[in-house]
């Protein structure tokens, strides 16, 4: 057992140019990017991790070298979103651009660490494997990148956190591009057993994005997207209308309740070319005529961000504090796979958290804004219809 160092409990905004946030370069948004790859939403607190092994009993000499750590945990975000034990079943994929070597490795370290089940397969690639699979886009693995492993790491861990009994699967794309993302995506909602998909890249709105519609249109599986990390933006894949816009809080405690703001640096806004979906009419009067995001929001801010056992080079990992949309994404997915529903689509989905508006099944974030968009009671272009509180919402 160890005791677990809490991240700070005060709740604060990013501001920008931060000197204590890192800024991987794969979550820098390029210009020429737009309408052909994909960026990273994920952040770094800086100075965030360091080795603790008096505390925590390690071998200094273990490899690789568990630091301790530092951040929320996963105990502690089940408690802030009143999630009762564990669950999860079925598989849930996770898409991602290029090949992480020591995915399995890191998958396990975070597992262990926090009384999650391990892969107690030595291939990481074997479709028997019960608990962690790496799948290919093709028949190869691709090449590598340590910001896009970052990611991927942050994501096969907290959805794993949140969702205990899945299974789940890491899908490569061979590259950031849009199209071999897509064909990812197809090839994560067909594996066996998927029943949710979480994509935590993100781009900006194009105007040919809707005709990547029908790659989300999979029977019996929901897809979750991250919002971004530039307060206000506006990003493809979460503007889809065929999948779940996840933004992102910070997340702080005071005399034993948790509570949330929303967290500047989440994107959110209204498309510039996707029409309001049905499941939006009720929400007409803030989005209009054109769909609006984010539906639903989670822990994000860095400075209340989470643990993760992640690598730092192609051959070491390390403990640190991750934030961004990235976090609250496969939170977000990881909770649904747990609540046991398997909706028919993500727009069934969507169709069911608009209805529990303004219910207890949701925490309503009224404080914070995020670029031009501020929170309110009720639906609000930061935090959706809000935080879960349960599973009920799904």
């Amino acid at each position: 057992m160890f005791t677990f160092l809490a991240a700070a409990q005060l709740i604060r905004q990013v501001p920008l140019l931060d000197p204590n946030i890192q800024v991987p370069s794969t979550s820098i948004v390029r210009a020429a990017d737009q309408g052909f790859a994909a960026h990273t939403n994920h952040l770094i607190l800086k100075g965030g991790w360091e080795g603790r092994l008096d505390l925590y009993n390690i071998d200094a000499n273990a490899s690789p070298n568990p630091f301790a750590p530092s951040g929320y945990n996963p105990a502690q975000i089940r408690a802030a979103y009143n999630l009762a034990g564990t669950g999860g079943s079925g598989a849930h994929a996770v898409v991602i651009a290029y090949h992480y070597t020591n995915a399995m490795r890191d998958f396990n370290t975070f597992a262990q660490m926090f009384g999650l089940p391990t892969e107690s397969s030595t291939n990481q690639t074997s479709s028997s494997n019960q608990v962690f699979q790496v799948v290919y886009q093709g028949t190869a693995a691709p090449s590598t990148n340590t910001g896009w492993n970052q990611e991927a790491a942050l994501d096969i861990e907290w959805s794993h956190a949140m969702a205990p009994g899945a299974k789940i699967y890491l899908v490569e794309a061979n590259s950031a591009s849009i199209s071999d993302l897509n064909v990812a995506i197809k090839k994560a909602a067909a594996l066996p057993g998927v029943r949710s998909v979480s994509m935590s890249f993100g781009a900006g709105e194009f105007s040919g994005e809707a005709s990547y519609d029908s790659d989300f249109a999979q029977p019996n599986v929901v897809f979750f997207a991250s919002t971004g990390d530039t307060g206000g933006q506006r990003c493809w894949p979460a503007l889809s209308s065929k999948v779940v816009a996840v933004g992102g809080t910070s997340l702080g405690s005071s005399n034993n309740l948790w509570t949330e703001k929303v967290w500047s640096g989440t994107g959110g806004g209204v498309s510039s070319y996707i029409s309001r979906p049905t499941y939006q009419n009720g929400v007409q009067t803030i989005v209009g005529s054109k769909r609006g995001g984010p539906d639903i929001a989670a822990v994000a801010d860095p400075y209340t961000g989470c643990a993760v056992y992640a690598p730092t080079s192609q051959t070491a990992s390390a403990w640190m504090i991750f934030g961004g949309t990235s976090l609250s994404c496969p939170i977000i997915a990881g909770i649904y796979n747990q609540s046991g529903v398997t909706s028919a689509s993500s727009a069934a989905e969507l169709t069911r958290i608009y209805s529990r508006l303004g219910t207890p099944a949701f925490r309503d974030v009224k404080l914070g804004s995020a670029g031009t968009n501020s929170a309110r009671s009720g639906y609000d272009l930061c935090s959706g219809v809000g935080t879960p509180l349960g599973v009920t919402g799904f």
